[in-house]
């Protein structure tokens, strides 16, 4: 438990610094709301997909991708399960603030904060893992969180299937399932783009932060109720399901990790596109972050003891 606590405290620790980044560019006006805008639609339109193709790009194996659609079919319930519980629980007459309070709570950090964690705990496959989870959660990003960000009742097919998501999940799942070489030179250039999934979101989200009062959301009783949520209440009834299925090893592991992850920065990216609660999003992101510091080795001890002795 030790040392998940260190492994997971010093990549936190990481994106904390990535966060002060921004927030000094915020001050010293290296940055203003255009230029976050756009960086915003980079990182939704270019790093993520980027992310998945990368991560896709490897031999294909029987056994893996059995593990890999278990962690797919958890990511699944997981997302479906969150939605019901934030529909249920968050009625704030604020629509800009519902919105983002409901997103915050279904969707997990899994793709900037995971993936890195994932790499450093179980190596390659831990990382291969965490792509089912992204594969999923990008799914139910562009399609529920896109409708519940955007304020649209409803999408064309034309939304659902050709949105950046949903298109890097289908390259993903083509360079895995066949045997499609991929020049080198295109990897390196898939390989750099991906790299921007993590300091682009820390940036905009450290510029967001220093205008906002976090003191304020230290006194946002709905605000702790998403973090309670997402940090604590799912990790733990998702963990109980899975003891339940036979679910153990490093798939167990994996997907506790993904499940744990504090609010997805990718709910800031929406919400500055689509003029939501930034403010909120932000607060929610960050705060939940520095806690997860203490709660993702937790989650992960007590998996990993659960699963050497059930």
């Amino acid at each position: 438990m030790g040392n998940d606590f260190l492994t997971v405290g010093g990549q936190v620790l990481t994106l904390f610094l990535l966060i002060a980044v921004g927030a000094l560019c915020a001050k010293t006006r290296l940055l203003d709301d255009k230029a976050v805008k756009a960086m915003a639609n980079l990182v939704l339109y270019i790093a993520t997909p980027a992310v998945i193709i990368k991560s896709c790009i490897r031999p294909f194996n029987q056994a893996l991708l059995w593990d890999f659609l278990i962690v797919a079919a958890v990511a699944a319930v997981n997302h479906l399960v969150l939605i019901l519980v934030a529909k249920l629980v968050f009625r704030d007459p604020d629509e800009r603030r519902r919105r983002v309070l409901k997103c915050c709570t279904v969707f997990s950090n899994a793709g900037y904060m995971a993936i890195p964690l994932q790499q450093a705990i179980l190596g390659d496959d831990g990382v291969f893992y965490c792509a089912a989870y992204v594969i999923v959660f990008n799914v139910f990003l562009w399609t529920y969180g896109l409708m519940e960000m955007s304020g649209q009742r409803r999408l064309s097919p034309k939304q659902i299937l050709l949105n950046p998501g949903v298109i890097g999940v289908a390259v993903g799942l083509v360079l895995f399932l066949l045997p499609i070489p991929v020049p080198a030179l295109l990897q390196d250039a898939i390989g750099h783009m991906a790299v921007l999934n993590t300091p682009l979101p820390m940036v905009i989200i450290g510029y967001y932060l220093i205008k906002t009062n976090l003191l304020t959301a230290l006194k946002d009783k709905a605000g702790w109720l998403c973090m309670i949520l997402r940090l604590l209440g799912m990790p733990l009834l998702a963990l109980a399901g899975l003891l339940l299925c036979g679910v153990g090893g490093n798939v167990l592991t994996a997907c506790m990790i993904c499940i744990s992850t504090p609010a997805a920065t990718a709910c800031t990216m929406f919400s500055t596109r689509y003029d939501l609660d930034t403010g909120l999003s932000v607060n929610l992101v960050s705060v939940s972050t520095l806690l997860s510091v203490l709660t993702i080795p937790t989650m992960v001890a007590i998996a990993n003891y659960l699963g050497s002795i059930l």
